[in-house]
């Protein structure tokens, strides 16, 4: 009986590493609070992992997750970006680090669009929450010369913030990692991006992650192309 509250344990796991995650950034701590990031995301596919195994679904789970990604993903990525512009403009231009909270903004109505929508059983509509959060995480912990003196621009920093807000909301198919059968084949377009994903990031560490974010823009794109074809 206790093992059934296991997922809504991690998902709260989830939630107070948004918190602390939090605490982190209003501590000037960003390496720390984009961590965070990582461990949420962890706890966040536990969680959905836990019920599978333990068939514990509920419809307090599915909100209470909801939840913790508007924190873990919207409101930490959000503080994250606020401090990363705030600290790269001059004090006259100090107002458009409050751009960095359209991520919130967008984070709450991409969570309110999933939960109501339908379409989204195979495939995601515009882009996860999680997957725009780690983009940002990605961001205070590049190590690359090139990477840092790119993240320090203040219009790349907005720019960033902008697609990722409107990536979360566009009407664009994208391709949902979830397993019918866990066989290769009918799954070797999935596996395959996941076996190179994890090479580029044994390659190329943090600085990999929007490599991959846009290399998955691009092969949900080229997919959903195919598939309108074939259709036609």
């Amino acid at each position: 009986m206790i093992l059934r509250h296991l997922p809504n344990a991690l998902t709260l796991s989830n939630l107070l590493c948004g918190c602390v995650g939090l605490v982190a950034v209003a501590e000037q701590n960003l390496s720390l609070a984009a961590y965070l990031i990582w461990a949420a995301a962890a706890f966040d596919f536990a969680d959905g992992l836990a019920a599978r195994a333990l068939n514990a679904y509920s419809p307090i789970g599915g909100d209470l997750d909801s939840l913790a990604d508007m924190v873990s993903f919207g409101a930490l990525p959000g503080f994250i970006m606020f401090r990363m512009i705030e600290g790269n403009v001059a004090s006259e231009w100090a107002p458009l680090a409050y751009l960095g909270f359209s991520l919130a903004v967008f984070s709450a109505l991409r969570l309110a669009i999933f939960n109501v929508g339908t379409r989204q059983t195979d495939q995601f509509i515009g882009l996860p929450v999680p997957a725009s959060a780690l983009l940002v995480s990605s961001l205070p912990l590049g190590d690359l010369p090139a990477f840092r003196s790119l993240v320090q621009e203040p219009l790349v920093l907005i720019g960033i913030v902008a697609m990722l807000s409107y990536l979360m909301v566009a009407p664009l198919p994208l391709l949902a990692f979830k397993f019918k059968r866990k066989t290769w084949q009918g799954n070797e377009v999935k596996y395959s991006f996941l076996i190179a994903a994890l090479l580029l990031f044994i390659l190329l560490q943090v600085v990999a992650i929007p490599i991959i974010i846009i290399a998955y823009l691009v092969l949900s794109a080229v997919l959903n192309a195919r598939t309108k074809s074939a259709v036609q």
